[in-house]
């Protein structure tokens, strides 16, 4: 028989990339990670991970009962979780790109704190597309990402918490009817086009016949006002929450609206805990995130 906490140190190893890393996290010595890691092996007969000096890598063996190692766990925390009753007292996870964790997760957590503090939550960062399969791979409980940009499994359930629309981003002061003369004049810094959210950005300059001398691609919204700041170029990107002004001036675009990205909170249409994840979709639903 598998010990279901064998299994959570096996992913903790993959995830983390070391049995070091995993024992860290699983509040355990290497030792006794390692010791689960070879009772696994040893009960199913193969070798689960490639060790090395400081790092562990998954076999195709291992890579193999992945998903079904994680389904396993869950479903033992939601045993648990209907013992306990199925109330508030429970751990979620979520997934979230980098802005909400930053821009609006800070309120969002004092607010959880306030009115479920026995409800835990594991925050995951990661790019919309990451957290997207990882939540339809029963990793994630839900997500906060870009809306995507096709139409979604009737099994999952989209809700608008923000609407971004884009902004211009400079050193200099700029007014709207100035902004595609300084897009062709200046170096520019584009939010990647491959990104559910620069797909949009992209979707913009097309739309207004904009060529720009692009320094470089990125999909990292904060870097990108960082360079902009430093006076690296200027930048077309969405109006996130915690957007500062420190370094650069910011304007809308014209017709700015009709290009703002929807970030949506993301989850099974019927979860698993009901109870702690409406009254997160609550508190985002209540202008927590500004």
């Amino acid at each position: 028989m598998v010990d279901i906490r064998f299994l959570q140190s096996l992913v903790a190893t993959v995830e983390t990339g070391s049995i070091a890393a995993a024992a860290r996290r699983e509040k355990l010595t290497p030792a006794a990670v390692s010791q689960r890691i070879q009772s696994l092996e040893r009960a199913l007969g193969c070798i689960l991970l490639a060790r090395g000096a400081h790092s562990a890598q998954p076999t195709e063996a291992c890579l193999s009962l992945l998903p079904r190692a994680r389904l396993l766990i869950r479903e033992v925390e939601n045993l648990r979780y209907d013992v306990a009753g199925g109330g508030l007292a429970a751990e979620l996870k979520i997934g979230a790109i980098s802005t909400a964790l930053t821009g609006i997760f800070p309120e969002v957590l004092d607010e959880l704190s306030r009115r479920a503090p026995s409800l835990k939550l594991i925050l995951r960062p990661g790019s919309s597309l990451q957290l997207y399969e990882q939540l339809l791979a029963g990793e994630l409980d839900a997500a906060v990402l870009v809306e995507p940009p096709f139409l979604l499994p009737k099994g999952l359930a989209a809700y608008v918490i923000r609407r971004e629309p884009l902004v211009f981003i400079s050193r200099d002061a700029t007014e709207p009817d100035d902004i595609a003369e300084q897009i062709r004049q200046a170096p520019f810094i584009r939010y990647d086009p491959g990104s559910w959210g620069g797909r949009l950005s992209s979707q913009y300059l097309a739309d207004a016949g904009l060529d720009p001398d692009i320094r470089c691609d990125m999909d990292a919204l904060e870097t990108i006002a960082m360079l902009v700041a430093n006076g690296m170029g200027n930048s077309v990107v969405p109006a996130w929450q915690g957007l500062g002004r420190d370094g650069f001036c910011m304007v809308e675009v014209p017709d700015a609206a009709s290009y703002e990205r929807r970030i949506v909170f993301l989850h099974q249409r019927v979860p698993s805990r009901p109870t702690p994840l409406a009254l997160l979709k609550e508190i985002l639903s209540q202008g927590f995130t500004g």
